[in-house]
């Protein structure tokens, strides 16, 4: 009787030492899972922290300056670069930021139309294809050989700078296979080619070729000493949608005449008229890049200059909200309402912010931003913070820009 009590008492015991045990161990489960989903929430808002402090800053000498997202302070004292061990709470490292210090910059933000005239550096092939011979059959002379986007720079040695000596070298061929110079990815290469004679009696090697491009765009900014930005992007070709390698260029004046309002689905469109004559040259294009065309201007553009200078803003300064863009419409250059509605700052092209145009005055001329408005440059409290970019096709109120810094900065290189 007492063996059986005792192991009943047993039991008893057994059954409470394991829900105690169950109860602990469930406890345990949940602060396990406490802890884990806090470690996750912190991980996330460390990797959401980084994402929103940029690889790299420039801040103006002599001023306190910040990073935003954690207030660590930056050490502006002396002009130069150097790297930021960006730290959370002071003690966690989470990113190297690039650091520049220089001095405060004034440009001229200006918003006229511009005429654009370059000359290619070398000519470029934008198609590839047959050519008919004069004994009526169809040959493919640079097929495999030659490619899109090639630059051809020589023809047996010697310079090619424009169609006409292409045309010229070719015919003097002879019909002989020839060595082609090619700039093709920054690098030279040679082809050998035999060109075709065609019905006309002139030989041909097949390709479609540019060796110009003309436009009407925006003027962005004018330095103190004389410098421009405009654009905001690169002048392409039409045919092959890429930046152009340019030797040299001009900027023109140029007259509006008016503007076709963009909708969905179709860009809008500004039509003007360039006169090419030398009276009416206001600048030297010097660069084609992918954030703008960049050179020098003369001295009858910055006479008519209207606009005062205005500090240049970097784009840690630069925030989502409202802004003025200027731009000339039928003869007035003038400012109207922007929204910046999103910000990419370490977007290294020229899609670096998302505006939206909010005055309705400028919004029932041109429908929002059309072609040709690209370089209109862009304000926010009072500082040039970049330039239109691109129009989103399907909603032409929208548009990409540019930081101002970005474009400075790629002028200088």
């Amino acid at each position: 009787m007492v063996g059986m009590r005792q192991q009943k008492n047993d039991r008893i015991l057994s059954d409470i030492n394991f829900e105690r045990n169950t109860i602990l161990y469930r406890k345990c489960l949940v602060v396990l899972l406490i802890f884990a989903l806090l470690t996750m929430s912190g991980l996330l808002y460390v990797q959401k922290l980084k994402e929103r402090i940029p690889d790299d800053i420039t801040v103006i000498a002599g001023q306190e300056a910040v990073i935003a997202q954690t207030g660590q302070e930056i050490d502006s004292a002396t002009v130069g670069s150097y790297e930021l061990d960006c730290k959370l709470f002071g003690m966690f490292s989470i990113k190297q930021v690039s650091v520049d210090v220089v001095e405060q910059q004034e440009v001229i933000p200006c918003g006229m139309p511009i005429g654009l005239y370059v000359e290619t550096d070398g000519v470029l092939v934008v198609d590839v294809g047959q050519v008919q011979g004069a004994d009526g059959l169809v040959y493919q002379p640079s097929f495999a050989v030659i490619k899109e986007n090639d630059y051809i720079v020589s023809i047996n040695g010697k310079n090619i700078t424009r169609k006409k000596e292409l045309t010229q070298a070719l015919n003097e061929s002879g019909g002989e296979a020839v060595v082609v110079g090619l700039r093709r990815d920054q690098q030279f290469v040679e082809v050998k080619v035999t060109p075709i004679k065609v019905s006309d009696g002139e030989y041909q090697i097949g390709v479609w070729v540019r060796d110009n491009s003309q436009g009407i765009g925006t003027l962005t900014y004018v330095t103190q000493d004389g410098h421009f930005g405009a654009l905001g992007h690169g002048v392409s070709d039409m045919d092959t949608n890429e930046v152009m390698e340019v030797s040299r260029g001009l900027l023109y004046a140029t007259n509006i005449l008016s503007i076709v309002p963009g909708k969905s689905g179709t860009p809008g469109e500004i039509l003007g008229y360039i006169d090419y004559h030398d009276e009416y040259v206001r600048g030297t294009i010097t660069k084609n890049d992918q954030t703008g065309i960049f050179g020098t201007v003369n001295q009858s553009l910055v006479d008519s200059l209207q606009s005062e200078p205005v500090q240049l803003a970097f784009k840690q300064e630069i925030a989502c909200g409202k802004a003025k863009i200027r731009t000339s419409m039928f003869g007035e250059t003038r400012d109207y309402d922007v929204e910046i509605i999103s910000i990419n700052a370490d977007n290294e092209e020229n899609k670096q912010f998302i505006l939206q145009v909010t005055d309705e005055e400028l919004l029932a001329k041109t429908g929002g931003i059309v072609q040709g408005m690209s370089g209109s440059p862009i304000l926010q409290n009072g500082k040039l913070i970049g330039a239109v970019t691109h129009v989103f096709v399907n909603d032409p109120t929208k548009g990409y820009g540019v930081f101002a810094e970005t474009m400075l900065s790629e002028a200088e290189k």
